[in-house]
């Protein structure tokens, strides 16, 4: 089993171009599966031994626990994935996991803020580098929507300051072009003195005070503080602020297609998530202005 899971992981790696967190995702939930296995069986486990009904145990096991629906699903997905590999190796004829429903899962609409909310959030104040650079950051996350792992993957060549846009690798090393506005581009040109004070060692975009590269979790302790500073009554992370930014696009206007480019989904039906958002926002204007409503 653990060569077939190191086979795959390469496979992942090299030929699917999958970003290093969702690769350690998949060994994760693996190298579960691999531990149930081995305590079933008794013995190391080998790939064939896996049947439906020891993954239908193991996803029973994963629910006693009070494992989510939505975890338990992913790791679902994970094991299909893995047997479909080894069908198509040859190591086995046919995948165990394919017949297993998938969990039932709940259509849960995004969190995001109003516009007033983002403004307050987005007007940082003060000179210290801590401050300049908080702005930039929550700036560039509401005018562009990108993942919090794109932002703190930027690098110096990928913005273009003068034509306001970044070039941006995301899931599956996907690359796509997306533009920020004036207040963004006023707020990164303001940053960059601050960055050049710290003496980076990389040509990362964000840095921190020793000049390394900005982390994911920093980021979202930035915009926690942020939150907190302001008293916003509504919780928000970085990738409320990618709602927020979709949100608002809809209701404006934008085509759900140019959404979905900015955003970097694969699929549209991850992007139509937000039209519940722009009916319920519809609704409400016609309540408020309809005399009959």
């Amino acid at each position: 089993m653990k060569k077939s899971i190191a086979a795959f992981q390469r496979h992942l790696e090299r030929e699917r171009n999958a970003s290093p967190h969702t690769v350690r995702a998949y060994v994760d939930d693996l190298e579960q599966f691999t531990a149930h296995l081995r305590e079933e069986l008794g013995r190391e486990p080998r790939p064939r031994d896996a049947d439906h009904l020891l993954i239908r145990a193991f996803l029973a096991r994963l629910h006693r626990q009070g494992l989510k629906k939505s975890s338990s699903a992913r790791k679902l997905a994970t094991l299909r994935t893995f047997f479909r590999y080894l069908c198509r190796e040859g190591v086995l004829e046919s995948n165990p996991a394919r017949a297993l429903l998938s969990p039932r899962l709940e259509r849960r609409i995004p969190a995001h803020l109003d516009e007033s909310d983002v403004a307050t959030l987005l007007a940082v104040e003060g000179d210290a580098d801590a401050a300049v650079r908080a702005r930039a950051i929550l700036e560039l996350l509401y005018a562009t929507g990108i993942r919090c792992a794109e932002l703190v993957g930027l690098d110096l060549p990928e913005v273009d300051m003068e034509g306001r846009f970044v070039r941006v690798l995301g899931k599956g090393r996907k690359e796509r072009v997306v533009p920020f506005g004036t207040p963004a581009q006023n707020a990164l040109r303001a940053y960059l003195p601050t960055r050049s004070k710290a003496r980076p060692r990389t040509d990362a975009l964000f840095v921190n005070a020793r000049g390394g590269r900005l982390s994911d979790r920093s980021v979202r302790m930035i915009v926690q503080r942020r939150v907190q500073q302001v008293a916003l009554a509504q919780k928000v992370s970085p990738h409320g602020l990618r709602h927020s930014f979709a949100t608002h696009l809809l209701e404006r206007g934008a085509d759900l297609r140019a959404i979905q480019e900015l955003l970097g989904h694969a699929r549209l039906s991850t992007t139509q998530r937000y039209t519940h958002l722009d009916a319920r926002h519809i609704l409400e204007i016609y309540r408020k202005t309809h005399p009959r409503a």
